[in-house]
């Protein structure tokens, strides 16, 4: 029996998430020489639904229509919501069947909403992570690329998706296909669970894309809980290192010393908040550990020319206008 993926699509859905798993699965079945996988599009009304790229696609049936397939995947921006009241029981309906349910890049956040999916670690893209921390403080997330258990599986954006599907692949035919579905598309590596995504960083010119060793775990103690920064001094601290020797180590890297790094963390949390949210500006000065609304309206508009309320109304003006999430990956 083929393996059936059904991809639930949400207005403004990622396309690129969409071709990524459905192409490899498509190679897979003419490498191997049979129907190994199937697929299927569902929304939750009839009609055409639109892409990011505002380019249509016609499911073939609706949600509540769904009897069985194997893995149903949610394909959504972030902002993405159920316009059916029943959708979300529609979920859980499969997932009680036997269903494995699943979500590439902003459709986790609809996944969760629903609450269909309980207890399972999820893979949340980086540019999403602080409004999904917000959103669902009590929900496990990871910087992973894949998050795969044998109830849910979620991939970070496109790129991922493919692995994903490389995974799938694997496991139904075997790692000779899945390798030779990889560079038929000039995938470069089969990334397996347990690899982290790649988050861009501010670099000075001329030193190498790898952080150092002291400088990436500097970032990493300081962003467990930006809601209670750290200062330099207790970073060091916990380096064991003295915070001159950390602030070298940070001019190296970024051209910037760590209170200024550490700041630049925080505006880009703030950031996604106010875009995936409508949670009150004090609210998102205090997730990114800022006491005064002012001080952190300040520093906002210090990093990207505008206060929150502007850019939350600019933001929501291009979404109106060009019915587009913002952004989708």
């Amino acid at each position: 029996m083929p393996k059936t993926i059904g991809f639930l699509l949400f207005p403004g859905f990622p396309m690129a998430c969409l071709t990524s798993v459905i192409e490899p699965l498509r190679a897979a079945n003419e490498i191997s020489g049979q129907t190994a996988f199937e697929w299927r599009l569902v929304a939750e009304s009839p009609g055409p639904v639109q892409s990011s790229a505002n380019i249509p696609f016609e499911p073939g049936g609706t949600l509540d229509a769904v009897e069985q397939v194997d893995y149903l995947l949610l394909l959504s921006a972030p902002s993405g919501r159920f316009a059916n009241p029943r959708s979300a029981a529609h979920l859980r309906r499969l997932s009680r069947h036997g269903s494995t349910l699943g979500a590439i890049s902003g459709g986790v956040f609809p996944l969760v909403r629903s609450g269909a999916v309980t207890g399972e670690r999820l893979s949340v893209h980086w540019c999403y992570e602080a409004a999904f921390a917000v959103e669902f403080p009590g929900i496990a997330h990871s910087d992973e690329v894949i998050e795969v258990s044998g109830r849910c599986v979620t991939a970070s954006g496109a790129a991922a998706a493919f692995d994903l599907a490389l995974t799938f692949i694997d496991a139904a035919l075997g790692g000779d296909v899945a390798t030779e579905v990889a560079c038929w598309f000039q995938h470069p590596m089969m990334r397996k669970i347990g690899v982290k995504q790649s988050v861009p960083v501010h670099l000075q010119d001329g030193i190498e894309d790898d952080l150092s060793p002291v400088v990436a775990r500097a970032i990493d103690i300081f962003t467990r809980d930006l809601s209670e920064p750290l200062a330099v001094a207790e970073v060091a601290d916990r380096l064991e290192i003295s915070p001159r020797h950390l602030e070298r180590r940070f001019k190296q890297a970024t051209g910037q010393n760590p209170t200024s790094y550490f700041r630049w963390l925080r505006m880009q949390a703030a950031r996604q908040i106010v875009m995936y949210t409508n949670d009150a500006v004090a609210d998102v000065a205090a997730a990114v550990g800022y006491a005064s609304a002012k001080h952190f309206t300040r520093h906002y508009r210090a990093e990207f020319g505008l206060s929150p309320q502007e850019d939350r109304k600019r933001i929501n003006l291009y979404r109106t206008e060009g019915n587009r999430p913002v952004p989708s990956v």
